[in-house]
């Protein structure tokens, strides 16, 4: 008798079953619309950039290009990651539940890159991380609350991030209207946000958080939400830990983009760069397109030119920065998705 053959899920069929609804063929188009707009914003950037600044003037700096100093970026990157998986791993271990970094890395890892691919606010994500969690013994319960410490914890070291920068911009007399009004929208966006999802404990089953949480195919994420304890929450130890970890995530980014600078040759001062990319983040946050593709870029070079740095040092810093923490994940992320959904 031949042996059944086995054969392994694709990646697009194993992502419905981790987020079921959010890649139909509706949810595809949306997908793909969004990376098209990225796709010409981000050009438009590298154009613009390159209309005021010198083709010459990159190419040299490209050349000048010392590896060291990149090898030292990409090591802080890698740091952002165990940084990431210490906030699940002091949640788990708060709730009486251990689990490896080893196990917990590639995990944060596979959630950047479905993120990437499922344009979702990052519900594809966090329900990947939920499944694999729930794969590794840990109760349902336990592994949402984990998420909704990580959710709460990334807010509030948002929050002092963007508001720490704003403070910084306005001591140097750099803070216009437009950024007042962005910085704004963010906060009341980063507040409404986990505001929303603790409030769907008490109105999650009301018809239209369920007929939203349906289109966007999180009926599962929306139920376990409700379900998930908050006793981790009420913690404020681990509370204080998990910002802890959330804001060397923001500090080992925005070092990151200081040792680009460093890299090509010029180095603006270091509060140009933090404040630079907190705005440039804070920039994609509030904007259209989900993945930040071109707004991060465009909002970076712009706030760096603003600040004194020279358009062509901007705009090949930002690249490279944009190729360590984007493009780059995507590389380990499509194998360690694809192993997530195997378990499956």
């Amino acid at each position: 008798m031949r042996p059944t053959s086995h054969r392994e899920p694709s990646l697009e069929t194993g992502l419905v079953t981790v987020a079921p609804g959010l890649f139909g063929k509706a949810s595809r188009m949306r997908s793909l619309s969004l990376w098209v707009m990225g796709v010409l914003g981000f050009i438009t950037v590298v154009l613009v950039s390159l209309h005021f600044g010198s083709l010459e003037k990159m190419a040299v700096l490209a050349r000048s290009a010392r590896p060291a100093w990149l090898l030292m970026a990409l090591f802080l990157q890698a740091a952002t990651y165990v940084s990431a998986a210490l906030v699940w791993r002091q949640a788990l271990a708060h709730a009486g539940h251990f689990l490896p970094l080893r196990t917990l890395v590639p995990l944060g890892i596979a959630k950047v890159f479905t993120d990437q691919v499922l344009p979702s606010g990052g519900i594809s994500g966090t329900m990947l991380v939920v499944r694999g969690l729930i794969r590794r013994r840990i109760p349902a319960e336990i592994a949402m609350a984990a998420m909704l410490i990580g959710l709460v914890s990334y807010d509030l070291a948002y929050l002092v991030v963007v508001l720490t920068s704003a403070g910084i911009l306005r001591a140097h007399h750099h803070m216009n209207v437009p950024l007042l009004i962005g910085v704004t929208i963010f906060v009341v966006v980063t507040v409404a946000i986990p505001t929303a999802i603790l409030g769907l404990r008490r109105w999650g089953e009301r018809r239209p958080i369920a007929w939203v949480s349906k289109w966007l195919g999180a009926t599962d994420l929306l139920r376990e939400l409700i379900d998930a304890p908050t006793e981790l929450l009420r913690s404020p130890r681990l509370l204080i830990q998990t910002v802890g970890f959330q804001l060397a995530i923001f500090t080992f980014d925005a070092l990151t983009l200081w040792l680009v600078f460093n890299a090509l040759g010029e180095v603006p001062a270091l509060w140009v760069v933090f404040v630079s990319f907190a705005i440039a983040s804070m920039v994609t946050t509030i904007g259209p397109i989900p993945v930040g593709l071109g707004t991060f870029e465009g909002a970076s070079v712009g706030m760096l030119s603003l600040l004194g740095v020279s358009v062509e040092a901007a705009l090949a810093a930002t690249l490279l920065l944009r190729g360590m923490t984007f493009w780059l994940p995507m590389l380990p992320g499509v194998w360690l998705a694809r192993r997530e959904i195997g378990r499956a």
